[in-house]
């Protein structure tokens, strides 16, 4: 577990500060973490799983600080893990509240994603290289939005917009070892920059949702 990864362009030895740019940018999810309690806390709904998502945004912050700074097996599962989990509790949550499902039938389509993921990573592989893993997660944002168009349109034009950052977040992180030479410090920094909007648009998203959930009349669900 405490074998060193070098997996990304700005790293040339197994220092602790050996990734500067790829350490400090993580700020920028703990900058969206606390954007997010905002939105949350000047709300009516007050939406546990809204709460849950914003402040994940910190924990996946930290763990990819952990990475880009330890660089280690174990440091590697504290980023990925952080990211998974939060990839799986937002699919269940637009499965449940923008789409409208039962809870029984969005834990089923979280297996689904899942086993779609596990199917699709490796067709993707040869196209996105170690990115492919998130064109799955990118795949699933574009159909939700399309398949709520008719039901929440604000839901799915901002999914949509998130899509596209997410789409260019995604270029960076595969660009970042290609362009190595040319490009010292990397490209992967621009991941951590627009993946942190990212998922500040996606808990954004979802506490709008509850808002206007609860000014129409319909209390959110808290579970």
């Amino acid at each position: 577990m405490n074998e060193t990864v070098d997996n990304y362009c700005e790293r040339l030895d197994a220092g602790f500060w050996s990734e500067p740019l790829n350490a400090i940018t993580n700020v920028a999810f703990i900058v969206a973490c606390l954007l997010a309690l905002y939105a949350w806390r000047q709300g009516a709904s007050r939406s546990a799983p809204a709460l849950l998502l914003s402040l994940w945004i910190g924990v996946i912050g930290v763990g990819s600080f952990l990475f880009h700074t330890f660089a280690t097996r174990w440091a590697l599962a504290a980023d990925s893990l952080p990211i998974l989990i939060f990839i799986l509790v937002y699919v269940y949550l637009a499965m449940r509240d923008y789409l409208g499902l039962k809870a029984w039938i969005s834990l089923a389509m979280v297996v689904f994603y899942i086993v779609a993921s596990v199917v699709a990573t490796p067709l993707l592989t040869p196209i996105a290289g170690s990115s492919a893993g998130y064109m799955t997660a990118l795949i699933a944002m574009v159909v939700v939005a399309v398949l709520v168009r008719g039901k929440d349109g604000p839901v799915s034009n901002g999914l949509f917009v998130t899509a596209a950052v997410f789409c260019a977040s995604i270029g960076f992180r595969m660009i970042d070892l290609p362009l190595c030479e040319t490009v010292a410090m990397g490209t992967h920094f621009m991941w951590h920059i627009l993946n942190a909007v990212v998922l500040y648009a996606l808990a954004r998203i979802y506490i709008d949702s509850r808002e206007r959930a609860v000014a129409a009349g319909s209390k959110p669900r808290r579970h």
